[in-house]
């Protein structure tokens, strides 16, 4: 194994904290990650990582080595990038995590264009609607809804979109429509355990405040989205998670005359690394490809 690859390989190793984990980003065995380590350390004639019962950590050697290496990796990627010619597509492998729904409405569909574009481009595409390490998995960028919980990732907002309240016209003829905020607490609410029971509308200058209640709470977009579907009950949400539905009149807003606080889409890069041409790249392409579907940001 070249040194460019025995330092990509200690990199992802650093950045995992197994040999075990790295290996199956690398789509290598373990053995042959843990060969490439005792070489790195042989040749460098320096031990590079700590090694415990659950974790391996870098020595002081280790995070200096780290820390060149990485950058040496990123500036080799950007050399080649360049020397190829702006016009040159991209090549390796690109991890790209988002929240499932949003990525099957809107993320996966684009994937054929991006890759016709960069026909030597490989995506791995993480769907979790959790907050996940991105270096932990070795994610190159993560596609993330609202406010970002780490102040210290490196993140570029890309889209701004509106929130409302979705109902079928089934569970509406059923239970009535609400006429104002306060009327939700008569009314069954589907509840989105990844955002807050609390909202603040507004109209005209006017606030009203209400915390909804339901007999459903559910984790995941996809949860929430058949539990309407199924007549159960009415949502608070982003109005992307029902664009199909809108647009074929199976979900209807309402409150339409009262606004909720909008929601941002980000571009997380992990914290500490450069963000890889790729990560970039593809940023801007989901950026411009949502140009229509969000109002531009601020």
């Amino acid at each position: 194994m070249d040194r460019y690859q025995a330092m990509a390989t200690f990199v992802r190793v650093v950045e995992t904290g197994s040999f075990s984990a790295a290996a199956r980003q690398l789509n290598v065995g373990q053995p042959a990650v843990s060969k490439t380590i005792a070489q790195l350390e042989g040749r460098l004639q320096v031990s590079l990582l700590t090694r415990s019962t659950h974790r391996l950590t870098p020595t002081e050697a280790g995070i200096r080595f780290y820390e060149r290496a990485k950058a040496a990796i990123q500036e080799a990627d950007e050399a080649e990038l360049a020397a190829r010619g702006a016009g040159a597509g991209l090549s390796g492998c690109l991890r790209v995590s988002a929240a499932t729904t949003f990525a099957r409405l809107y993320i996966l569909p684009l994937l054929p264009r991006f890759l016709e574009e960069h026909p030597e481009l490989e995506i791995d595409v993480i769907l979790d609607d959790r907050v996940i390490d991105l270096i932990a998995e070795g994610i190159d960028v993560s596609l993330r809804m609202g406010a970002l919980p780490d102040s210290s990732a490196v993140a570029r907002r890309l889209a701004t979109g509106g929130r409302s309240v979705f109902a079928t016209p089934a569970y509406l003829a059923r239970a009535g429509e609400p006429q104002s905020p306060a009327d939700l607490a008569d009314h069954e609410t589907i509840i989105y355990s990844q955002l807050t029971d609390a909202w603040s509308f507004t109209r005209e200058g006017t606030v009203a405040s209400v915390t909804v209640r339901g007999r459903v709470r559910v984790n995941a977009a996809e949860g929430l989205r058949a539990a309407v579907l199924a007549d159960m009950g009415l949502t608070i949400g982003s109005d992307w998670m029902f664009g199909p539905e809108l647009a074929s009149g199976r979900v209807r807003r309402v409150l339409q005359d009262w606004s909720l606080p909008p929601i941002d889409l980000w571009a997380v890069f992990p914290a500490g690394r450069m963000s890889s041409a790729k990560a970039r790249a593809f940023a801007s392409f989901v950026e411009a490809a949502l140009d229509g579907i969000y109002s531009a940001p601020a």
